[in-house]
């Protein structure tokens, strides 16, 4: 096997963090002896992330089994995936903080799914994959990612699943989503879609370009959780992508911050 050096697009406060959890962890467990030091399983993982690749690979890099790999990027994805908001907070902090508004919106994750597993099947994308619901910020910052559910389910049907409506009603305040979500919120007070059909008149035009000039820079952030090539397409078990993105959801931020 041939060994090369790469870089990784991200800052040494971002890899000094996530050590630092695992340091604490070791601490918390009275582990004596580990392969590799709380760094290089920081490292370790955040290639797996950022990468993408397979275990075996990623592992021979740093001299380890693919074993080894797994349980170090399990062990530090729950770490992370621990310290991710649950939704009425990160709404809290967002009303806050002063925002007007945030935005909703879903994003499929795909698996590595045969045939057979029809709910994890898409019909819109042709895919499998596993929805996951994002509401960030209006310049796309990440606020709260939710859990997993199967390719088949809807936008709509997602975010009544999560209670995202009750929760927008909680902190008031409102989202601005796009037309996969019509008919979710019938007030219109809290979730806000554009118009449907066709031969609008102008000002349902007009209304519909000033709500996607609002919701645009706030969609960002699904581009953003995919950056890290893990979630282009997952070849684990489905029921691990809410995790995978929880903990890439605080990576990501803390890199933003550290920038």
């Amino acid at each position: 096997m041939l060994y090369y050096r790469a870089a990784l697009p991200l800052s040494h406060r971002t890899l000094t963090f996530v050590s630092g959890l695992i340091r604490a962890h070791r601490k918390e467990l009275g582990s004596v002896w580990r392969k590799l030091n709380p760094g290089e399983q920081a490292l370790l993982v955040l290639v797996y992330l950022r990468k993408g690749e397979p275990f075996a690979e990623v592992g021979a890099g740093f001299g380890v089994s693919t074993t080894t790999c797994w349980r170090y990027v399990d062990e530090t994805v729950e770490l992370l995936a621990r310290r991710a908001p649950k939704l009425r907070a990160a709404l809290r902090k967002a009303k806050r903080s002063g925002m007007a508004y945030v935005v909703v919106d879903g994003t499929l994750i795909p698996v590595d799914r045969v045939a057979a597993d029809r709910p994890f099947y898409s019909g819109k994308h042709k895919i499998h994959g596993v929805n996951l619901q994002v509401v960030a910020s209006p310049d796309g910052t990440i606020l709260w990612v939710s859990g997993q559910l199967p390719g088949s389910t809807h936008d709509t049907a997602a975010a009544r699943i999560w209670n995202i409506l009750a929760a927008l009603r909680a902190a008031g305040l409102i989202a601005l989503a796009d037309k996969g979500y019509h008919g979710y919120d019938p007030t219109g007070q809290h979730v806000i879609t554009p118009y449907k059909g066709r031969n609008k008149p102008d000002s349902q035009k007009d209304a519909n370009r000033a709500h996607a000039r609002l919701r645009g820079p706030g969609e960002r952030a699904n581009a953003q959780l995919k950056t890290w090539r893990i979630l282009r397409k997952l070849r684990c078990c489905p029921r691990r992508a809410s995790r995978i993105a929880k903990a890439i959801h605080v990576l990501q931020n803390y890199e933003t911050t550290a920038g």
